[in-house]
């Protein structure tokens, strides 16, 4: 090859290689022209939206009428305080009827601690009308005894007080209180032969349980 060939081909291939340049840059151009033109687009696609949304709330805002939206605020204040209202009354109805429950109770058993205060005065009476003897001033007095402590009992009667009936009858530790064992064949097991001590209950309530002999 001549060198006027050598020549020709190395200006034919860096014409080709400027070209190759050109058409890349031309290209990357395009491509950055692209990308602007899109994020400017997104922008302002953005900020119309933005103005849409902002114009919805003014108007929703507009089409509310101030006298609507106090009497929709003076409902809910009637609403929450008729609430309040119906709370404190059903509380008040509950209290009151705890008070009525505990008067009543109370005054059921307001005998209770007199009732208790005088059952050894009862027991020293009975005591004394166990006592025998001939002679005639000793039985009047010990008559008298007796009438004092009938009039009493009844009484004590009209107030509530009851005698616990044991003699005879099955033991129970709710109302008695076993202190002796008995080994009485007349009788069945676990029932009281002997009453040592009287009980007394005031209604439902025990003011004193009955001390007994118990069978085997």
């Amino acid at each position: 090859m001549t060198e006027k060939d050598e020549s020709v081909k190395q200006n034919t291939e860096t014409e080709t290689d400027n070209q190759t340049t050109d058409t890349q840059s031309e290209e990357t151009a395009t491509s950055v022209d692209n990308t602007e033109s899109n994020n400017t687009q997104d922008v302002e696609t953005q900020e119309e939206s933005n103005n849409e949304t902002v114009s919805s709330e003014e108007t929703d805002n507009e089409s509310i009428d101030p006298k609507d939206q106090e009497i929709n605020d003076l409902q809910k204040l009637a609403n929450d305080n008729e609430e309040k209202y119906l709370r404190l009354y059903a509380e008040f109805e509950n209290y009151k009827r705890r008070i009525q429950n505990e008067n009543k109770i109370n005054k059921m058993y307001q005998s209770q601690g007199v009732l208790t205060d005088i059952l050894p005065t009862i027991d020293n009476i009975e005591r004394a009308l166990q006592i025998e003897g001939e002679d005639e001033s000793f039985k009047s007095l010990q008559k008298g005894v007796q009438m004092v402590h009938e009039s009493l009992l009844r009484a004590l009667k009209d107030n509530g007080l009851e005698e616990i009936e044991s003699e005879g009858q099955e033991f129970d530790p709710n109302v008695h209180q076993a202190v002796v064992q008995d080994d009485n064949p007349e009788y069945g097991s676990g029932i009281i032969t002997q009453e040592l001590q009287k009980g007394y209950k005031l209604k439902d309530r025990v003011l004193r349980p009955s001390m007994v002999k118990v069978n085997q």
